[in-house]
């Protein structure tokens, strides 16, 4: 089944996204890296999230942030765009999935990161290279339902030295996942990602 253009409410803004539905209570939000730097829903990291979590099973979202592609609206330094997260698991709760995971790349998971959705709104979380070194996660912690962190070795926005040095106040019980030799941007690395996120997503309960 094809994923189909769909449009939501983020506030006053309309929002664009992809929709691919599924039977059952599993979804999906999946979000995308920096708008100022061509950051789109249309990423290779995204596509490699949006693809795993089809095959497990998933309702998966994705969207454009405001100001990106034919969302409304402009870029809000990680404000606006929390409100977009939440309007997007609203959109999903909405459309009978009960269980919804998280899932962001960069930009997207400093904001996934940041965003205060309802406790039970999220099941789990994912974060594929969070730009520690790049943006301030200051006020993002505890995040409980992170689950799973993935890093290049040589990723110099997201390096896995601080990452090792943040996880314990986000979740001590979270995994990193660190791939040899990738860097921020996963050039020949997303057949490794995709299988590190097919094994995670295995062994999740249903």
């Amino acid at each position: 089944m094809a994923e189909e253009p769909v449009f939501f409410m983020s506030g006053t803004l309309q929002i664009e996204g992809l929709l691919q539905t599924k039977p059952g209570d599993k979804g999906v939000v999946i979000t995308h890296p920096h708008p100022l730097y061509g950051g789109s829903m249309y990423n290779n990291v995204v596509e490699s999230l949006v693809r795993v979590y089809q095959q497990a099973g998933y309702a998966t979202l994705r969207f454009n942030f405001r100001g990106v592609g034919s969302s409304h609206g402009e870029y809000s330094d990680g404000t606006g765009e929390q409100e977009d997260v939440r309007s997007a698991l609203r959109y999903l709760s909405e459309r009978g999935k009960k269980v919804i995971d998280l899932a962001g790349y960069s930009f997207g998971a400093w904001v996934n990161a940041l965003t205060k959705p309802p406790v039970d709104a999220v099941q789990s979380m994912i974060m594929v290279s969070p730009p520690v070194a790049f943006l301030d996660f200051g006020s993002a912690q505890p995040l409980p339902q992170l689950q799973l962190v993935i890093a290049g070795s040589r990723d110099e926005i997201a390096p896995q030295e601080l990452i090792q040095t943040t996880l314990p106040n986000w979740n001590p019980g979270a995994r990193l996942e660190v791939i040899e030799g990738a860097d921020h941007f996963y050039g020949a690395y997303t057949e490794k990602l995709e299988s590190i996120l097919t094994d995670y997503l295995a062994g999740e309960p249903d």
